[in-house]
Order: C-alpha cells, then structure tokens, then sequence
C-alpha cells in the first residue's frame, strides 16, 4: 500500500528538489534529493542493497525537520546484538544489576561453581576469542557489577567470572547495591556502545532475557552516559571487593 505523504517544506524553488514530505500514517519522513555519487556511498557503513542516500541541505532539516526530541526504542535481534559487539569502534560499557541471571545456571562453570569447585574457565572459546581480538586493536570493554551485602549466589559467580573477564581484556568494578541506590541508577541492564547508542536488556520474572532495545536518541544517550560515569567512579576494582557472604 503507498504511503499517504503531505508536503512539510522546500528549499528548492520550484524544481522539487530537496523537499521533506511526512507519512501522515506512521509519522515517518520521506526525502526528495540529489543522490549521492559512488565515491560518497562508498564511505557509508552497512548501505543494504535495498537502501540509498540522497543529499540533504542543513537548512531543510533546520526549516522544516521535527523540533521536538522523540523517546525512541527499537527492537534488535539477538543477532544483530551479538554483531555490536564487533562492530563498535572504541568502547562498549554494560551495567549490570541483576541478583541473578538464568543464561548462568545452565552452565557447566556454575555447576562447578555451586559445588563449591574452583571454576575452570575455557579462554579458547569463541566468546573469549573475540573478546580477546576486539580488546586487542584497543577498544575497551568495562563493566560494573552491582552487589547486594549480603551477595547473592548468582552474584558471587559473576564475582568468580570477573577472572574470565579480566583474562580476556575486560575491566570489572563491582558496586553495593546501597551505593547503586544512593547514584539513583536505573533499576534495569544495558550497555552502551561508543557513547552513541544504548542497548537495553528485558528480562522477565524467572531473569531470562527476553528482548533488546536500541535507544539512539542523542539526549536520552547522554544521559546514560552520566549514569555510567557516576556508577564508575563509585565502583570499585571486583579484586579489591570483599563480598558479604549470605548467612546460609
């Protein structure tokens, strides 16, 4: 079905080009413009074969793009997540604050872990590999864990997991939950990549994770990245944490 467009604005005289339209159903715009040539869509990353790009004057966004800063979250596949984690270019930063996570413990380490073994971490496998390529050509990946006192078991593992972690290039600091409260941090999980787009993570009521946002609205990033400055700076190294074990 063609969408039903409305005319926002010109500044193009009277040839039609460039000129902004509005899908009056969805909201979304449509733009009328020069296409870019060859050499210009070569420095484009990820231009699928069904895409194009068209050059845009600043004073036609500026006249007559939307004023108003839009809340956005759009859903990711796992796939596409999981490729984030190769295809950013500086930094990838996570909080996590969950007491426990179900992906865990079905694992062979959290079975070692709950018998009260020492966890025997496989550096070989594919996730170590790729932390260990990425963290090599100097892109940093950190992370700050929130603790309960007294902890968790699920936060203790993590706690054990955090050798992994540093073994493949990762920085961990660890958090109290009391300090997390007294930041006012927000109460979900969530990396963000490049200071440019967050991730948000949904879990649901037996903590198995259920879907991921994308937020790339450039206010609504800022302000998680005051929440991860502010959560780092609290933090401290997890080998200079001494957790509070559970009376149990």
């Amino acid at each position: 079905m063609p969408r039903k467009l409305r005319m926002v604005g010109t500044n193009s005289g009277n040839n039609g080009c460039p000129t902004l339209y509005e899908d009056t159903a969805t909201g979304d715009y449509v733009v009328q413009g020069l296409h870019v040539d060859r050499d210009d869509l070569a420095q484009l990353r990820h231009l699928a074969d069904d895409e194009t790009a068209v050059v845009v004057p600043r004073a036609l966004l500026a006249n007559f793009g939307p004023k108003e800063a839009i809340p956005t979250r759009e859903p990711v596949t796992f796939a596409d997540f999981d490729a984030m984690f190769t295809a950013f270019r500086h930094t990838a930063w996570r909080l996590e604050t969950r007491r426990r996570y179900a992906s865990d413990e079905i694992t062979d380490t959290y079975a070692q872990f709950a018998r009260g073994e020492t966890v025997t971490w496989d550096l070989d496998d594919p996730w170590c590999v790729e932390r260990r390529e990425q963290t090599a050509l100097g892109k940093r990946v950190e992370r700050v864990r929130i603790v309960d006192e007294p902890a968790t078991p699920g936060q203790l593992y993590l706690l054990d997991n955090a050798r992994r972690n540093t073994a493949v290039g990762e920085t961990i600091r660890v958090l109290r939950r009391a300090d997390a409260e007294g930041l006012r941090l927000p109460a979900e999980d969530f990396w963000i990549f490049d200071s440019r787009v967050v991730a948000l993570l949904a879990f649901d009521q037996d903590d198995n994770l259920t879907g991921i946002d994308l937020i790339t609205n450039p206010t609504e990033v800022v302000a998680y990245c005051q929440v991860r400055d502010a959560a780092w700076h609290r933090a401290a190294p997890f080998d200079q944490y001494e957790p509070v074990p559970s009376a149990e």
